[in-house]
C-alpha cells in the first residue's frame, strides 16, 4: 500500500535518532524511494526538514545539504516541488552563525546552478535577499 510506505518513510525521517541524518541519507536509496514520486519525496524531505530539526539543523550542515540535494534532483521532474522543499530554509538567518553558514552554502550551491527551474530559483533567490 503507497500511503503506508509513505508514511513508513516519514516516520523514519522523523526519528529523532542520532543517526537520523544517515539513516535519510540511506532511505534516499531505499528500493522503494522514487524520485518521481512526489508523495514519496515529500514523506521523506518534508518529515526530515519540518519534523526533525536536532538533525537538520545538525552543527555540520549535512541536513541543509540533504535537503538542497533532494531539491536539486527533484527540480528537473517537479519544479514546484522542489521550490516547496525549500521552505524550511526561509529561516536560515536566525539561526546561529555556524548554522547560517552552512544552510547560505546549500542555497548559493542551488543559486549557482545554470539548469535551475523558474521555481527554484525564485525561491532560491527569494530565500537568500
Amino acid at each position: 500500500n503507497p500511503l503506508v510506505i509513505d508514511k513508513w518513510f516519514a516516520i523514519q525521517a522523523s526519528s529523532p535518532r542520532t543517526d537520523a541524518l544517515a539513516r535519510a541519507e540511506r532511505l534516499r536509496t531505499h528500493p522503494d524511494f522514487n524520485l518521481k514520486n512526489p508523495n514519496r519525496v515529500r514523506a521523506l524531505a518534508a518529515a526530515f526538514a519540518m519534523r526533525n530539526p536536532r538533525a537538520f539543523h545538525s552543527a555540520d550542515g549535512g541536513g541543509y545539504l540533504l535537503l538542497a540535494t533532494l531539491a536539486e534532483q527533484i527540480d528537473p521532474l517537479n519544479p514546484a516541488l522542489a521550490a516547496r522543499l525549500l521552505t524550511p530554509f526561509e529561516s536560515w538567518k536566525r539561526f546561529d552563525s555556524q548554522r547560517q553558514t552552512h544552510a547560505r552554502a546549500a542555497l548559493e550551491r542551488l543559486a549557482a546552478l545554470t539548469n535551475l527551474s523558474k521555481n527554484t530559483r525564485e525561491m532560491v533567490e527569494r530565500t537568500l535577499a
